[in-house]
């Protein structure tokens, strides 16, 4: 299989650098796949869990939002924030979640349905975290 550059950054740090088989990105319009040669395309991130495949292995990074921009250099995703599974604190990502469904009764119209939707992605990637194939 061919393989391409791709950069995951996030403020904090790079996060990953390297040639990679295949980029699984969780975008605000549906989730897509990179593969070598794609076209060139830029697209917002939304929060979710990112997937590096390289040589049959799968790496799984908690990425929550952001931009993918993919040119003939590659793919470059900027990340608000990128984590990968092993550095989560998961009992902090819970109260993150409780402290965003407290805050639900403070908003109202289009500040409420962002936040509903944040909160149902945040929500969607702690129960990928709960599954066995993520672990």
């Amino acid at each position: 299989m061919a393989t391409f550059h791709f950069d995951l950054v996030s403020p904090e740090k790079l996060a990953f650098s390297g040639e990679v088989d295949q980029v699984d990105i969780p975008g605000v319009e549906g989730d897509f796949g990179v593969l070598a040669g794609h076209a060139p395309v830029v697209a917002a991130v939304r929060p979710g869990i990112l997937t590096v495949t390289n040589g049959g292995t799968h790496q799984k990074i908690i990425v929550l939002g952001g931009l993918a921009e993919v040119s003939e250099k590659g793919l470059t995703v900027l990340a608000d924030v990128a984590t990968s599974l092993e550095e989560l604190d998961r009992a902090k990502f819970a109260e993150t979640i409780s402290e965003m469904e407290a805050k639900l009764a403070e908003k109202e119209g289009s500040e409420l349905d962002h936040a509903i939707e944040r909160l149902d992605h945040y929500k969607n990637i702690q129960h990928q975290l709960s599954t066995t194939a993520m672990h």
